[in-house]
């Protein structure tokens, strides 16, 4: 589990195709003696499995499945990744709970500054815009952020300059693709009526 809160923003040294798979090297400001083989790791929302690590950067290998359903299908060496590593109990929760498996992508429909703010508005794929609300919580490639405003299948977000610095959200532009987890709750509220029905 995490908390959408990015602690830093990795970058992909290299791209390797396996025999099954796809293998990234991830470079990091983290002290990566400190992570184990087997550990979580959100990528840009994605939940992968350290499988190699050394000073300085660790491997994830990423299924065709998750390829072909999120951004990470089009990684390339340089590109900046939002990275948080799996929450401890006892860590505190400064976002929301984030499982690490993305929905489905959304397309960036604008930016805008706002203030010392940007405002991004994005279009979600249906059936996903049903579960995002005004005020509720939602997952942009593995930042945790708070629905400003909904209108049809598109939805709008004000990204702090803190946010807009720290991630990579800072580097959106209209047309570009991100990875969207709707909120928890939202999604088994959205279940339990449909059953109920």
């Amino acid at each position: 589990m995490f908390t959408g809160i990015v602690t830093d923003i990795g970058r992909v040294r290299r791209v390797a195709e396996t025999a099954r798979d796809r293998r990234y090297e991830i470079e990091t400001a983290w002290d990566t003696a400190g992570i184990d083989l087997g550990a979580s790791v959100s990528h840009a929302g994605c939940c992968l499995t350290v499988t190699e690590k050394g000073p300085g950067w660790f491997a994830v290998e990423v299924s065709g499945e998750t390829l072909s359903k999120t951004t990470l299908g089009g990684w390339r060496a340089g590109d900046p990744v939002n990275l948080e590593r799996a929450a401890r109990l006892g860590d505190e929760m400064g976002g929301h709970v984030v499982s690490g498996h993305v929905d489905g992508m959304g397309q960036v429909v604008s930016v805008t500054p706002d203030g010392g703010s940007h405002r991004i508005v994005i279009a979600a794929p249906p059936p996903l815009h049903r579960y995002i609300a005004s005020k509720g919580s939602i997952t942009v490639d593995g930042v945790s952020l708070t629905v400003n405003a909904v209108d049809g299948v598109e939805f709008g977000l004000n990204i702090i300059p803190h946010t807009w610095t720290a991630t990579t959200l800072g580097r959106l532009k209209a047309g570009d693709f991100v990875n969207l987890e709707i909120d928890m709750l939202a999604r088994y509220l959205a279940r339990w009526q449909e059953t109920a029905a």
